[in-house]
């Protein structure tokens, strides 16, 4: 088939390439790609060969919502455009409603992969009208590896199975985080990280792809010496938890994982400093003297 894709970084990048070794046509668009096909989101348009099929690979939000905006304007009755971008669910229900006034089927794919989709391929989560995805799908079948695509449901259904999806990593990403740390504080043995994490690959119930690319990183870097602990939040996981709220269903795993991430990022936590003037307070406990802000910034 031939398609265009917007968007040229780590996903949108090996994505393309992948389409290509396939055997599909891919025309690009990218604002800073210089391997990018076309210089502008009209240029792709005129492009693909109708009807057409555009696949958006940029980040959610804005950016999304102005080549959303930008190409509706350009596309036709009978066009298919891809959002596969990490999108807020109910803005793909409403970008489906109003795509569809004008013939234009929007389909919400959710995928996973990484960096390590070119060789491995990429897990798809496909929602929207079931006729435009079975247009579309011989070039899932060559992203995804074989049983890794699917059709879960109407519009903003796919995005809704991926946010979910990213909340469910955030949990098991810090329940590997805290049982290492664990692994790691105790006095009582001097334990190998790297041999431990590649030993539970090996029958464990805990063994999964997860820990493999821990094992990596321990590999690499046995201490994880050179990487700062502040962990970034890309939405999906308060998207998940909103919801959460939204129907009553608990998600005290996530929720903590979340708060997590948010308490890696501050360099002292001010709940910490109220912690320690109570026990003070109470109970006439020791409170360490704060570092001064040169020395604070020296420790970074």
């Amino acid at each position: 088939m031939k398609l265009g894709i917007v968007g040229l970084g780590r996903m949108g990048g090996n994505m393309t390439e992948r389409l290509r070794k396939g055997g599909h046509e891919v025309e690009t668009y990218a604002r800073t790609a210089p391997d990018r096909t076309a210089d502008s989101l009209v240029e792709l348009a005129t492009k693909v060969d109708q009807p057409r099929v555009v696949w958006l690979m940029i980040p959610a939000g804005d950016p999304t919502e102005l080549a959303f905006q930008t190409l509706l304007g350009l596309l036709e009755d009978g066009d298919i455009l891809i959002d596969g971008g990490n999108s807020n669910f109910r803005d793909s229900i409403r970008r489906a409603e109003q795509a569809k006034k004008k013939g234009v089927c929007l389909l919400d794919a959710g995928v996973s992969g990484g960096i390590w989709g070119l060789a491995e391929g990429y897990c798809i989560m496909a929602g929207g009208d079931k006729a435009a995805f079975d247009t579309v799908e011989p070039i899932l079948a060559t992203l995804a590896p074989e049983g890794g695509y699917a059709h879960v449901g109407p519009a903003g259904a796919g995005h809704f199975v991926k946010m979910v999806h990213n909340g469910i990593e955030y949990g098991l990403m810090q329940a590997y985080a805290e049982g290492f740390e664990l692994l790691r504080a105790i006095d009582l043995y001097d334990l190998d990280l790297d041999q431990i994490s590649a030993l539970w690959q090996h029958g464990s119930v805990v063994r999964s792809w997860l820990l493999e690319l821990l094992q990596r990183a321990f590999e690499a870097d046995p201490g994880l010496e050179q990487i700062r602990g502040f962990v970034e939040d890309s939405g999906e996981g308060r998207w998940t938890i909103h919801e959460a709220i939204e129907s009553a269903v608990p998600m005290p795993a996530i929720s903590a994982a979340l708060y997590a991430r948010f308490a890696s990022r501050q360099d002292e936590s001010f709940a910490a400093k109220v912690n320690a003037a109570l026990r003070n307070q109470f109970g006439g406990h020791a409170v360490e003297a704060a570092r001064p802000p040169e020395e604070a910034k020296t420790a970074e």
